[in-house]
């Protein structure tokens, strides 16, 4: 989609696309409300703006948009961001799925990673040091991986 067609869609189409990014409905709404957008990085600049000043519970409404790591469900994006999971050992996605349970009882959501670039080991290794953080501190961590998740995204979605 070019940044132009995003700017001429209806409201609630343009909604519809900004959603495959982030999942906050909260987010979506003030995106599309700031339209048009001058270039990608005026849309990811408002973009992160606008995640910032967002409250923690949109927060977690975008974070129940992904997939567990190691899953391999979800969007083409979200597979294609966990695409190292597919060749990782067995024991490292059994460890993942136990890690991943023993998180969300923790801090009440998924563990968020931007998963884009990184092994199975090196996801996992996060996550376990991850496990340590206090909620408040892991809820602000998480909120920044969704925020890169979010700009890798646009910048997909920016792609004819």
């Amino acid at each position: 989609m070019k940044l132009d067609v995003l700017n001429h869609l209806e409201t609630a189409a343009a909604r519809a696309e900004l959603l495959r990014c982030c999942g906050s409905t909260a987010w979506t709404a003030a995106m599309a409300a700031a339209r048009p957008f001058k270039d990608l990085a005026g849309l990811v600049q408002t973009a992160d703006q606008h995640w910032n000043a967002l409250a923690p519970v949109d927060w977690l409404e975008a974070f129940s948009h992904h997939p567990r790591i190691g899953d391999r469900q979800g969007s083409t994006w979200a597979r294609d961001e966990q695409k190292s999971t597919a060749t990782a050992e067995k024991s490292t996605l059994d460890e993942l799925a136990r890690l991943n349970e023993v998180y969300e009882r923790k801090f009440g959501h998924v563990y968020l990673i931007c998963a884009t670039g990184k092994s199975a080991k090196e996801m996992l290794s996060t996550l376990e040091a991850r496990l340590g953080n206090p909620p408040a501190l892991e809820l602000k961590i998480a909120a920044g991986e969704q925020a890169k998740i979010t700009r890798i995204r646009l910048t997909k979605l920016m792609e004819p």
